[in-house]
């Protein structure tokens, strides 16, 4: 490249790390779903194929960093639009025992493995909690292919999954506390360290008070006086603007994350007479930027970790597929649920994806997980999605086999 094309590149970075990081995502992620794969596979080797560690063109990973800020911001947006307390409600008894308990399952699974390949203890820790939370993104969407989101089986899988993202959102709000106190924090002594947790925890709970007693009917007055507008431009920018502020001022003021502000956001907006049209028109944009992180965290992936750590990226994915699994049939076995049923649950859970990308992110930024151990995660969320779609047929195939038919009507 010569030197007036590589200022060309450098004038135009923003322009040229968006044409490629979206070109090569539709284009792969076409493929991936050409041969009944996940996209979201596409969109991670979109990101290896712009990455420092492949040849060719290599995107800014500074820019693509605040891509994926944007897109899990608007991702959580749109979990807290789905999110609601009536479903949650009604499948609680076991939605939550389920999911602490695969968490728990996983966690410790993680942290046993991490442990035998030499890792410290918050470094295993994190890791075995990074492998117990599902991907959103590929539940929904498996769910919404197979027509089952309004079925029972489909609200206790999406009910275990609120259950696992408020866990984790949780987790990103108190990992960079954790994280101080598991390095020392300088030499803070442990009392200083727990009193920082503790106005860190009483931020967040003003916060999460203001946003449920205030912003549950302050959002949805904002929302109809800008309906009454009768712009579709202004509704979006208004949405948008609700989104991202509350975002922005959970992290400013009250310590929280990103994520916990835009969760609560939607939470608060959701089940307004306008909840289905605000989820309709952020849709497009809240789809371009989950992509674009995607992207960005397949740009941190260095594929031959798969060469070299052959035996940790199979145990990886055993957690994540075999381990998660029988955690989630032994507990709806526990409760006496259908095969049918707890297949379909372990079915949905046995992939990883946004969530424990960004909560190894923050523990790669924190000190807590090294590269290695990051890029372990990302080879074995990229299998674990690209096995999701057999995952289901082979849950079908076993429950159409074991179950018996019903009887002929009367």
């Amino acid at each position: 490249m010569s030197r007036e094309q590589s200022r060309r590149v450098e004038d135009h970075s923003l322009i040229v790390n968006l044409v490629a990081a979206i070109v090569l995502a539709f284009f792969l992620g076409a493929i991936a779903q050409r041969f009944r794969i996940s996209p979201l596979v596409g969109y991670l080797l979109a990101g290896v194929a712009v990455g420092p560690f492949t040849p060719g063109f290599v995107g800014d990973a500074e820019l693509a960093f605040q891509f994926a800020e944007i897109g899990v911001i608007l991702l959580m947006f749109g979990v807290g639009l789905k999110f609601s307390l009536t479903d949650l409600w009604a499948v609680r008894g076991i939605a939550i025992p389920g999911a602490l308990v695969q968490m728990s399952a996983a966690t410790l699974l993680g942290y046993v493995v991490g442990t035998l390949m030499g890792m410290g203890a918050a470094e295993a820790v994190t890791l075995g909690f990074s492998l117990s939370v599902a991907s959103t993104v590929v539940l929904l969407r498996a769910l919404e292919d197979r027509q089952l989101v309004k079925t029972e089986n489909g609200r206790i899988c999406v009910g275990w999954l609120v259950v696992e993202d408020i866990a984790i959102v949780l987790a990103i709000v108190l990992l960079p506390s954790l994280a101080a106190a598991a390095t020392g924090n300088g030499g803070a002594s442990v009392q200083d360290t727990l009193g920082a947790l503790a106005l860190t925890l009483g931020k967040i709970t003003v916060f999460v008070a203001l946003m449920l007693f205030v912003g549950a009917r302050l959002f949805p007055w904002l929302i109809v006086q800008i309906a009454h507008l009768k712009s579709r431009e202004l509704m979006s920018l208004g949405t948008l603007t609700l989104a991202l502020g509350v975002a922005y001022l959970a992290s400013e003021l009250f310590d929280a994350s990103f994520a916990l502000g835009a969760f609560l956001a939607g939470v608060v907006m959701n089940g307004t007479k306008f909840t289905h049209k605000i989820a309709e028109d952020s849709l497009p944009l809240r789809d371009t930027f989950a992509v674009l992180f995607f992207v960005s965290v397949g740009m941190l992936f260095d594929p031959m970790t798969v060469v070299r750590e052959p035996i940790g990226v199979l145990a990886v994915v055993f957690i994540i597929i075999i381990g998660k699994s029988a955690a989630a049939l032994a507990i709806t076995s526990l409760y006496k649920l259908s095969l049918r049923t707890g297949l379909m649950i372990a079915a949905s859970l046995a992939q990883i994806g946004e969530f424990s990308f960004v909560l190894a992110g923050m523990g790669v930024r924190l000190d807590l997980l090294s590269d290695e151990t990051y890029n372990l995660i990302l080879a074995s969320a990229l299998i674990s999605i690209a096995l999701n779609p057999v995952m289901f047929r082979v849950a079908d195939a076993i429950a159409s086999k074991t179950e018996t038919p019903p009887p002929a009507p009367a």
